[in-house]
């Protein structure tokens, strides 16, 4: 039997902030991937991971659970897992699931999403639904 040893490569400088962009393709094919990569990022030491989201639409249960290990780790080094250019429906379901409390959100341009700290609560300015979720 061989053995093929697979090698994989971590940045030798650590870096405070890693982007990980995921796509619709990278979500279809399961989560393996996005969980390898977020692994790579919290094995490199970073304390904050930042999520694009800008080509996603959709988000499960299992991806947001993924976001949420991942922030244990970045919380315990100071850091946290920032959300950036989810869409509406993604920031829905955030803040349905109580993450929204959890995992920060941020615009698209790296700007807060306009709702006070970044963190996605409700005490920032915006239009506000009788439910109580921005409107925008």
């Amino acid at each position: 039997m061989t053995s093929v040893a697979m090698r994989r490569e971590v940045p030798a400088v650590v870096e405070d902030e890693v982007v990980v962009r995921l796509d619709e393709a990278l979500l279809a094919d399961g989560l393996a991937d996005v969980r390898w990569l977020l692994h790579d990022a919290l094995l490199a030491g970073a304390r904050r991971i930042v999520v694009d989201l800008t080509r996603a639409h959709s988000l499960g249960s299992p991806a947001l659970a993924s976001f949420l290990w991942a922030h244990r780790i970045c919380r315990a080094r100071g850091g946290a897992v920032v959300l950036r250019g989810a869409d509406r429906r993604i920031r829905d379901t955030v803040h349905r699931t109580g993450l929204g409390r959890v995992l920060q959100l941020q615009g698209g341009d790296g700007r807060g999403d306009g709702r006070g700290d970044g963190r996605g609560d409700e005490r920032g300015g915006g239009r506000r639904s009788p439910a109580g979720w921005d409107d925008r």
